[in-house]
Protein backbone atom coordinates (compact mmCIF):
# COMPACT_ATOMS: atom_id res chain seq x y z
CA UNK A 1 0.00 0.00 0.00
CA UNK A 2 1.13 3.55 -0.71
CA UNK A 3 2.70 5.11 2.39
CA UNK A 4 0.39 8.13 2.27
CA UNK A 5 -2.64 5.84 2.22
CA UNK A 6 -1.24 3.80 5.09
CA UNK A 7 -0.67 7.00 7.06
CA UNK A 8 -4.18 8.25 6.33
CA UNK A 9 -5.69 4.98 7.53
CA UNK A 10 -3.58 5.06 10.71
CA UNK A 11 -4.51 8.66 11.47
CA UNK A 12 -8.20 7.83 11.17
CA UNK A 13 -7.80 5.45 14.10
CA UNK A 14 -6.59 8.19 16.45
CA UNK A 15 -9.00 9.47 19.12
CA UNK A 16 -10.73 12.83 18.76
CA UNK A 17 -8.43 15.81 19.34
CA UNK A 18 -5.28 13.66 19.76
CA UNK A 19 -1.97 14.78 21.22
CA UNK A 20 0.73 14.56 18.53
CA UNK A 21 4.37 14.77 19.60
CA UNK A 22 6.75 15.79 16.81
CA UNK A 23 10.52 16.11 16.68
CA UNK A 24 11.37 19.73 17.51
CA UNK A 25 14.31 22.09 17.60
CA UNK A 26 15.89 22.10 14.13
CA UNK A 27 15.01 18.52 13.12
CA UNK A 28 11.26 18.74 12.50
CA UNK A 29 9.99 16.42 9.71
CA UNK A 30 8.16 19.15 7.80
CA UNK A 31 6.80 16.96 4.98
CA UNK A 32 5.33 14.44 7.41
CA UNK A 33 3.92 17.17 9.66
CA UNK A 34 2.19 18.72 6.65
CA UNK A 35 0.50 15.41 5.82
CA UNK A 36 -0.70 14.99 9.40
CA UNK A 37 -1.95 18.57 9.62
CA UNK A 38 -3.96 18.12 6.41
CA UNK A 39 -5.55 14.94 7.76
CA UNK A 40 -6.48 16.06 11.29
CA UNK A 41 -9.04 18.84 11.74
CA UNK A 42 -8.14 19.30 15.42
CA UNK A 43 -5.21 18.14 17.52
CA UNK A 44 -2.67 19.17 20.16
CA UNK A 45 0.81 19.54 18.64
CA UNK A 46 3.52 19.03 21.26
CA UNK A 47 6.88 20.31 20.02
CA UNK A 48 10.05 21.20 21.90
CA UNK A 49 11.42 24.59 20.80
CA UNK A 50 9.09 24.75 17.81
CA UNK A 51 10.48 26.63 14.83
CA UNK A 52 8.68 28.92 12.36
CA UNK A 53 6.45 26.97 10.01
CA UNK A 54 4.50 24.94 12.60
CA UNK A 55 0.78 24.65 11.78
CA UNK A 56 -0.82 27.57 13.63
CA UNK A 57 -4.54 27.58 12.86
CA UNK A 58 -7.90 27.10 14.49
CA UNK A 59 -8.12 23.53 15.70
CA UNK A 60 -4.40 23.24 16.52
CA UNK A 61 -3.12 23.82 20.05
CA UNK A 62 0.63 24.47 20.15
CA UNK A 63 1.71 22.63 23.28
CA UNK A 64 5.24 22.70 24.68
CA UNK A 65 7.50 22.75 27.74
CA UNK A 66 10.03 25.00 25.97
CA UNK A 67 8.74 27.74 23.70
CA UNK A 68 10.41 28.32 20.35
CA UNK A 69 10.02 31.13 17.80
CA UNK A 70 7.32 29.21 15.93
CA UNK A 71 5.12 29.11 19.04
CA UNK A 72 6.07 32.21 21.03
CA UNK A 73 3.40 34.70 19.97
CA UNK A 74 0.64 32.31 19.00
CA UNK A 75 -2.76 32.82 20.66
CA UNK A 76 -3.02 29.02 20.61
CA UNK A 77 0.11 28.42 22.72
CA UNK A 78 -0.26 26.09 25.69
CA UNK A 79 2.91 26.29 27.79
CA UNK A 80 3.44 23.54 30.38
CA UNK A 81 6.25 24.53 32.79
CA UNK A 82 8.69 21.68 33.38
CA UNK A 83 12.36 20.98 33.79
CA UNK A 84 13.48 19.25 30.63
CA UNK A 85 14.60 16.20 32.61
CA UNK A 86 11.01 15.71 33.82
CA UNK A 87 9.24 15.96 30.44
CA UNK A 88 9.44 12.16 29.96
CA UNK A 89 7.50 11.80 33.23
CA UNK A 90 4.78 14.06 31.80
CA UNK A 91 4.42 11.78 28.77
CA UNK A 92 3.65 8.84 31.05
CA UNK A 93 1.28 10.83 33.27
CA UNK A 94 -0.49 14.11 32.47
CA UNK A 95 0.51 14.57 28.80
CA UNK A 96 0.11 11.13 27.19
CA UNK A 97 0.77 11.17 23.43
CA UNK A 98 -1.52 9.53 20.90
CA UNK A 99 0.95 9.80 18.02
CA UNK A 100 4.68 10.50 17.67
CA UNK A 101 6.23 11.87 14.49
CA UNK A 102 9.96 11.28 14.02
CA UNK A 103 12.63 12.42 11.57
CA UNK A 104 15.06 9.55 11.02
CA UNK A 105 17.63 7.98 8.78
CA UNK A 106 16.60 5.36 6.28
CA UNK A 107 16.40 1.89 7.82
CA UNK A 108 19.50 -0.29 8.11
CA UNK A 109 19.66 -3.72 9.70
CA UNK A 110 16.20 -3.41 11.22
CA UNK A 111 16.91 -0.04 12.83
CA UNK A 112 16.76 3.68 12.19
CA UNK A 113 18.65 6.52 13.87
CA UNK A 114 17.08 9.70 15.21
CA UNK A 115 20.07 11.65 13.92
CA UNK A 116 20.61 15.05 15.51
CA UNK A 117 17.58 15.02 17.84
CA UNK A 118 17.13 12.38 20.55
CA UNK A 119 16.03 14.48 23.52
CA UNK A 120 12.58 13.40 24.84
CA UNK A 121 11.68 11.31 21.80
CA UNK A 122 12.53 7.82 23.16
CA UNK A 123 10.29 8.51 26.16
CA UNK A 124 7.51 9.72 23.84
CA UNK A 125 7.78 6.55 21.73
CA UNK A 126 7.64 4.34 24.82
CA UNK A 127 4.64 6.21 26.19
CA UNK A 128 2.69 6.06 22.94
CA UNK A 129 3.46 2.38 22.38
CA UNK A 130 2.30 1.59 25.94
CA UNK A 131 -1.14 3.03 25.12
CA UNK A 132 -1.40 1.50 21.64
CA UNK A 133 -0.79 4.77 19.81
CA UNK A 134 0.90 5.57 16.53
CA UNK A 135 4.58 6.10 15.63
CA UNK A 136 5.40 7.51 12.20
CA UNK A 137 8.89 8.24 10.86
CA UNK A 138 9.88 10.47 7.97
CA UNK A 139 12.96 8.68 6.65
CA UNK A 140 15.50 11.00 5.09
CA UNK A 141 18.86 10.39 3.43
CA UNK A 142 20.17 13.69 4.85
CA UNK A 143 19.83 12.64 8.50
CA UNK A 144 23.21 11.56 9.97
CA UNK A 145 23.41 8.21 11.72
CA UNK A 146 24.18 8.72 15.40
CA UNK A 147 24.54 6.17 18.18
CA UNK A 148 23.40 5.68 21.76
CA UNK A 149 19.71 6.17 22.40
CA UNK A 150 19.40 7.59 18.88
CA UNK A 151 19.12 4.07 17.47
CA UNK A 152 15.55 2.79 17.33
CA UNK A 153 14.23 -0.65 16.43
CA UNK A 154 12.15 -0.55 13.28
CA UNK A 155 9.52 -2.71 15.04
CA UNK A 156 8.59 0.38 17.10
CA UNK A 157 7.60 2.35 13.98
CA UNK A 158 4.17 1.81 12.44
CA UNK A 159 4.50 3.84 9.24
CA UNK A 160 7.49 5.03 7.21
CA UNK A 161 7.15 8.07 4.96
CA UNK A 162 10.03 8.78 2.58
CA UNK A 163 10.94 12.43 2.09
CA UNK A 164 14.37 14.01 1.77
CA UNK A 165 14.59 17.56 3.06
CA UNK A 166 17.63 19.86 3.06
CA UNK A 167 19.02 19.82 6.62
CA UNK A 168 18.93 22.96 8.73
CA UNK A 169 22.37 24.13 9.82
CA UNK A 170 23.31 26.61 12.52
CA UNK A 171 24.11 30.09 11.20
CA UNK A 172 27.61 31.41 11.65
CA UNK A 173 27.75 33.07 15.06
CA UNK A 174 29.51 36.42 15.12
CA UNK A 175 31.59 36.81 18.27
CA UNK A 176 31.87 40.53 19.00
CA UNK A 177 34.22 42.12 21.52
CA UNK A 178 31.78 41.78 24.43
CA UNK A 179 31.08 38.12 23.76
CA UNK A 180 34.81 37.46 23.31
CA UNK A 181 35.55 39.10 26.67
CA UNK A 182 32.84 37.09 28.46
CA UNK A 183 34.10 33.93 26.81
CA UNK A 184 37.66 34.72 27.91
CA UNK A 185 36.56 35.20 31.53
CA UNK A 186 34.53 31.97 31.54
CA UNK A 187 37.36 30.01 29.90
CA UNK A 188 39.74 31.27 32.58
CA UNK A 189 37.75 29.32 35.17
CA UNK A 190 38.08 25.97 33.37
CA UNK A 191 40.93 23.67 34.34
CA UNK A 192 42.36 20.67 32.49
CA UNK A 193 40.17 17.59 32.99
CA UNK A 194 36.94 19.54 33.40
CA UNK A 195 33.59 18.41 32.00
CA UNK A 196 31.73 20.95 29.87
CA UNK A 197 28.10 21.89 29.33
CA UNK A 198 27.27 24.92 27.21
CA UNK A 199 24.56 25.90 24.78
CA UNK A 200 24.63 27.67 21.45
CA UNK A 201 25.28 31.36 20.89
CA UNK A 202 28.13 33.84 20.76
CA UNK A 203 28.99 33.74 24.48
CA UNK A 204 29.14 29.94 25.04
CA UNK A 205 30.78 29.55 21.63
CA UNK A 206 33.51 32.01 22.60
CA UNK A 207 33.96 30.31 25.98
CA UNK A 208 34.42 26.85 24.50
CA UNK A 209 36.67 27.99 21.69
CA UNK A 210 38.85 29.68 24.30
CA UNK A 211 39.70 26.25 25.72
CA UNK A 212 41.73 24.96 22.78
CA UNK A 213 44.92 24.84 24.86
CA UNK A 214 43.36 22.74 27.66
CA UNK A 215 43.78 18.99 27.78
CA UNK A 216 41.67 16.08 28.97
CA UNK A 217 38.36 17.93 28.69
CA UNK A 218 35.08 16.02 28.63
CA UNK A 219 31.69 16.96 27.24
CA UNK A 220 28.43 16.05 28.98
CA UNK A 221 25.80 18.45 27.76
CA UNK A 222 22.23 18.87 26.65
CA UNK A 223 23.32 20.00 23.19
CA UNK A 224 26.43 21.11 21.35
CA UNK A 225 27.48 22.82 18.16
CA UNK A 226 30.68 23.41 16.19
CA UNK A 227 32.69 24.67 19.16
CA UNK A 228 32.94 21.08 20.42
CA UNK A 229 34.25 19.95 17.04
CA UNK A 230 36.87 22.72 17.27
CA UNK A 231 37.98 21.38 20.68
CA UNK A 232 38.20 17.85 19.29
CA UNK A 233 40.42 18.99 16.44
CA UNK A 234 42.59 21.02 18.81
CA UNK A 235 43.28 17.88 20.86
CA UNK A 236 41.61 19.41 23.93
CA UNK A 237 39.13 16.57 24.53
CA UNK A 238 39.85 13.32 26.35
CA UNK A 239 39.99 10.78 23.52
CA UNK A 240 38.96 7.95 25.86
CA UNK A 241 35.67 9.54 26.93
CA UNK A 242 32.69 9.81 24.54
CA UNK A 243 31.16 13.18 23.75
CA UNK A 244 27.70 12.93 25.32
CA UNK A 245 24.69 15.06 24.40
CA UNK A 246 20.97 14.80 23.74
CA UNK A 247 20.67 16.84 20.55
CA UNK A 248 22.85 18.78 18.10
CA UNK A 249 22.69 21.92 16.01
CA UNK A 250 25.63 22.87 13.86
CA UNK A 251 27.18 23.22 10.46
CA UNK A 252 27.26 20.75 7.61
CA UNK A 253 30.82 19.97 8.64
CA UNK A 254 29.67 19.05 12.14
CA UNK A 255 26.86 16.87 10.76
CA UNK A 256 29.47 15.03 8.69
CA UNK A 257 31.64 14.59 11.80
CA UNK A 258 28.89 13.03 13.93
CA UNK A 259 27.66 10.72 11.15
CA UNK A 260 28.59 7.13 12.20
CA UNK A 261 31.07 8.53 14.71
CA UNK A 262 31.25 6.28 17.76
CA UNK A 263 33.00 9.08 19.67
CA UNK A 264 29.60 10.79 19.91
CA UNK A 265 26.72 9.37 21.97
CA UNK A 266 23.29 10.93 21.85
CA UNK A 267 21.32 9.93 24.93
CA UNK A 268 17.77 10.50 26.11
CA UNK A 269 17.04 13.63 28.12
CA UNK A 270 16.32 11.87 31.38
CA UNK A 271 19.93 10.61 31.25
CA UNK A 272 21.83 13.68 30.05
CA UNK A 273 19.82 16.07 32.24
CA UNK A 274 19.62 13.97 35.39
CA UNK A 275 21.28 16.15 38.07
CA UNK A 276 22.60 13.05 39.85
CA UNK A 277 24.31 11.80 36.68
CA UNK A 278 25.59 15.28 35.83
CA UNK A 279 27.12 15.45 39.31
CA UNK A 280 29.18 12.29 38.69
CA UNK A 281 31.24 14.13 36.08
CA UNK A 282 34.52 15.52 37.44
CA UNK A 283 34.86 19.33 37.60
CA UNK A 284 31.54 19.85 35.86
CA UNK A 285 31.36 23.37 34.39
CA UNK A 286 27.85 24.45 33.42
CA UNK A 287 27.61 27.63 31.32
CA UNK A 288 24.15 29.10 30.80
CA UNK A 289 22.73 32.53 30.13
CA UNK A 290 19.82 34.64 31.36
CA UNK A 291 17.74 37.67 30.52
CA UNK A 292 18.26 39.18 33.97
CA UNK A 293 20.07 38.50 37.23
CA UNK A 294 19.12 40.34 40.42
CA UNK A 295 21.04 41.31 43.55
CA UNK A 296 19.75 38.21 45.32
CA UNK A 297 21.47 36.03 42.71
CA UNK A 298 18.19 35.02 41.07
CA UNK A 299 18.09 34.58 37.29
CA UNK A 300 15.20 35.06 34.90
CA UNK A 301 15.90 33.20 31.69
CA UNK A 302 12.32 32.47 30.66
CA UNK A 303 9.93 35.44 30.59
CA UNK A 304 9.67 38.96 29.21
CA UNK A 305 6.94 41.26 30.57
CA UNK A 306 5.20 38.21 32.10
CA UNK A 307 4.97 36.54 28.67
CA UNK A 308 6.70 33.18 28.35
CA UNK A 309 9.70 33.52 26.06
CA UNK A 310 11.33 30.10 26.37
CA UNK A 311 11.13 27.94 29.52
CA UNK A 312 13.25 26.18 32.10
CA UNK A 313 15.00 24.02 29.53
CA UNK A 314 17.98 22.25 31.02
CA UNK A 315 19.35 25.21 32.98
CA UNK A 316 17.90 24.12 36.32
CA UNK A 317 19.07 20.53 35.82
CA UNK A 318 22.65 21.47 34.99
CA UNK A 319 23.05 24.13 37.66
CA UNK A 320 22.06 21.64 40.36
CA UNK A 321 24.18 18.86 38.85
CA UNK A 322 27.26 21.04 38.41
CA UNK A 323 27.12 22.38 41.97
CA UNK A 324 27.09 18.80 43.30
CA UNK A 325 29.99 17.72 41.09
CA UNK A 326 33.42 17.38 42.72
CA UNK A 327 35.11 20.66 41.83
CA UNK A 328 32.11 21.71 39.75
CA UNK A 329 30.71 25.16 39.12
CA UNK A 330 27.64 26.70 37.51
CA UNK A 331 28.18 29.94 35.63
CA UNK A 332 25.58 32.39 34.33
CA UNK A 333 27.17 34.34 31.47
CA UNK A 334 25.45 37.35 29.91
CA UNK A 335 26.07 40.86 28.64
CA UNK A 336 25.72 43.56 31.30
CA UNK A 337 23.49 45.61 28.99
CA UNK A 338 20.69 44.13 26.88
CA UNK A 339 21.38 45.36 23.34
CA UNK A 340 17.77 45.16 22.11
CA UNK A 341 15.85 46.28 25.19
CA UNK A 342 18.55 48.88 26.00
CA UNK A 343 18.44 48.12 29.72
CA UNK A 344 20.74 46.69 32.37
CA UNK A 345 20.61 42.93 32.74
CA UNK A 346 21.71 43.23 36.38
CA UNK A 347 18.63 44.44 38.24
CA UNK A 348 17.69 45.04 41.89
CA UNK A 349 14.95 42.39 41.96
CA UNK A 350 13.60 40.36 39.05
CA UNK A 351 9.92 41.01 38.44
CA UNK A 352 9.45 37.80 36.46
CA UNK A 353 9.24 34.23 37.77
CA UNK A 354 12.71 32.95 38.67
CA UNK A 355 14.25 30.34 36.38
CA UNK A 356 17.30 29.49 38.50
CA UNK A 357 19.32 30.69 41.46
CA UNK A 358 22.42 30.00 43.55
CA UNK A 359 24.89 29.86 40.69
CA UNK A 360 28.63 29.84 41.34
CA UNK A 361 29.33 33.08 39.52
CA UNK A 362 27.83 35.63 37.16
CA UNK A 363 30.09 36.67 34.30
CA UNK A 364 29.61 39.71 32.09
CA UNK A 365 32.02 41.68 29.92
CA UNK A 366 32.56 43.86 33.02
CA UNK A 367 34.03 41.02 35.10
CA UNK A 368 33.22 38.10 37.37
CA UNK A 369 30.85 38.32 40.33
CA UNK A 370 31.47 35.44 42.72
CA UNK A 371 28.14 34.40 44.21
CA UNK A 372 28.17 30.93 45.75
CA UNK A 373 29.35 30.74 49.36
CA UNK A 374 29.12 34.50 49.96
CA UNK A 375 26.60 36.07 52.31
CA UNK A 376 23.79 38.02 50.71
CA UNK A 377 25.50 41.36 51.16
CA UNK A 378 28.70 40.18 49.52
CA UNK A 379 26.71 38.60 46.69
CA UNK A 380 25.03 41.94 46.01
CA UNK A 381 28.32 43.84 46.22
CA UNK A 382 29.99 41.45 43.80
CA UNK A 383 27.16 41.82 41.29
CA UNK A 384 27.16 45.61 41.49
CA UNK A 385 30.91 46.11 41.34
CA UNK A 386 31.98 43.30 39.02
CA UNK A 387 29.05 42.35 36.77
CA UNK A 388 26.85 45.43 36.35
CA UNK A 389 27.36 48.09 33.70
CA UNK A 390 29.11 51.18 35.18
CA UNK A 391 26.25 53.53 34.33
CA UNK A 392 23.81 51.69 36.63
CA UNK A 393 26.10 50.78 39.53
CA UNK A 394 25.20 53.75 41.73
CA UNK A 395 21.49 53.16 41.22
CA UNK A 396 21.96 49.46 42.02
CA UNK A 397 23.87 50.35 45.20
CA UNK A 398 20.96 52.53 46.33
CA UNK A 399 18.49 49.77 45.56
CA UNK A 400 20.71 47.31 47.42
CA UNK A 401 20.54 49.53 50.50
CA UNK A 402 16.75 49.80 50.21
CA UNK A 403 16.50 46.00 49.95
CA UNK A 404 18.60 45.56 53.08
CA UNK A 405 21.44 43.89 51.19
CA UNK A 406 24.04 46.66 51.32
CA UNK A 407 24.93 49.04 54.18
CA UNK A 408 24.19 52.76 53.72
CA UNK A 409 27.19 54.93 52.97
Amino acid sequence: MDASLTLAAALRRLPEDPRVVVTGNHATPWHLLGLVDAALPAYRLWTLNGQPGLPDREGVVLETCFVGPGQRRSPRLSYVPSRLSLVPTLFSTSLPPDAVLLHTTRPEGGRVSLGTEVNVLPAAVEAVRARGGLVVAQVDAHVPWTYGDAELDLDLVDVLVEADEPPVHAPLVRVDDEAARIGELVAGRVADGSTLQAGIGAVPDAALRGLADRRGLRVWTEMFSDSVLALERAGALDADVPVTASFLFGSEEMHDWVDRNERVRLLRTETTNDPALIARNPRMVSVNTALQVDLFGQANASRIAARIHSGFGGQTDFIVGALHSAGGQAVIALRSWHPKADVSTIVPLVEEPVTSFQMSAVVTEQGVAEVFGRDQGEQARQLVEHAAHPQVREELREEGVALGLLPPR
